[in-house]
């Protein structure tokens, strides 16, 4: 408990630090202007980072800069890569500090590669509620802020279909979108709006985050205590959301964790502090679809990436390239890569 408390208290400390020295960038609102919370358009972009640390901080202090390859909007795709990439980021986290790693490499590689910031605060709140500080309002209205910002992207390229990645909530908005926004249609899986869904770390089945979530359930249960508000108040909407039994998951993994003409290949990390325990992170396929359940470490003992670090991963980068086209990128590569929280 100590150390679970003691490490809250530095990522609580580290966090307020940081946001002194947010705003700096305007970001460009898009969505339902009655929501809570509103996604933003990216305006630049940020240098290509190799490390996890330090592309967080720089995304903290430029929060609306894009990660190169990422946003070329004139981007048609060929027969080769022939699905446009959205990029979903996570909790308290941006566009450009999720995917300056990943994203150069899939340009690299041919793809077109789109991401924005979703889920900001419309007005400054209590704790990490803040507009510069992405996917912390209600996932409900962020798969909705996703749902336009696939539109956009199929409009602009001409594709029919886009295949997604997403980390940590980013993979549950993914979901949510899939299955009550319109990107999948149980009915006519040929109309899907999304053939491939690749997931890191993601929150499927709801997470303990190491420990917290059941502390809170041990202090409201034996205690009295009811500390769900703060606490929502500290982590944002999507933070409580995305604890064990929440009712949003509850729904959407009610009847099945998969929709059907989606492959879905689901990356676990055995080192991951945030999603947690690992293993929920799972998925189990249902009628129509496909899942590949991957654990990090498979095969690869020295990468010991945690939540964030795993996306500036070579491996990690590399099974996403697997994922997309397994003909091209057969062999998922491995190299150390640090745990770092």
């Amino acid at each position: 408990m100590r150390s679970i408390l003691r490490s809250s208290r530095m990522a609580a400390a580290m966090m307020a630090a940081a946001i002194a020295g947010l705003g700096l960038n305007a970001a460009v609102a898009v969505g339902d202007p009655g929501s809570a919370t509103h996604s933003a358009d990216t305006v630049g972009y940020g240098p290509v980072l190799t490390d996890e640390a330090a592309a967080f901080a720089y995304g903290l202090v430029n929060p609306d800069v894009a990660p190169q390859g990422s946003n070329n909007w004139a981007c048609k795709p060929d027969d080769a890569h022939p699905r446009p990439v959205v990029l979903v980021h996570g909790t308290w986290a941006s566009a450009f500090g999720a995917y300056s790693y990943m994203s150069p490499q899939l340009a690299e590689a041919g793809y077109c590669v789109f991401t924005f910031n979703y889920g900001r605060a419309n007005v400054a709140g209590a704790g990490l509620n803040q507009p510069t500080i992405g996917a912390t309002g209600y996932i409900e209205d962020s798969a909705k802020q996703l749902a336009t910002f696939v539109d956009r992207v199929r409009t602009a390229t001409g594709a029919g279909q886009v295949d997604m990645i997403g980390h940590s909530q980013g993979g549950v908005v993914a979901r949510q979108y899939l299955k009550f926004e319109g990107g999948a249609n149980a009915d006519d899986p040929v109309t899907n709006k999304v053939k491939k869904l690749i997931t890191y770390g993601a929150t499927n089945h709801g997470t303990t985050l190491s420990g917290l979530g059941s502390l809170l359930g041990v202090f409201e249960n034996t205690m009295g205590l009811d500390l769900s508000t703060p606490t929502e108040a500290l982590i944002g909407h999507a933070g409580i959301q995305q604890l064990i039994g929440s009712p949003v998951l509850t729904a959407l993994n009610e009847g099945g964790d998969t929709m059907p003409g989606v492959d879905y290949t689901i990356v676990a990390d055995r080192y991951d502090e945030v999603s947690s325990p690992f293993t929920r992170t799972y998925l189990a396929a249902g009628p129509g679809a496909t899942v590949d359940d991957v654990l990090l470490q498979d095969g690869c003992a020295q990468d010991i990436s945690d939540h964030n670090s795993m996306l500036y991963s070579p491996r990690a980068v590399s099974l996403a390239l697997r994922a997309l086209d397994p003909a091209t990128h057969p062999a998922p590569v491995c190299t150390m890569n640090p745990w770092l929280l």
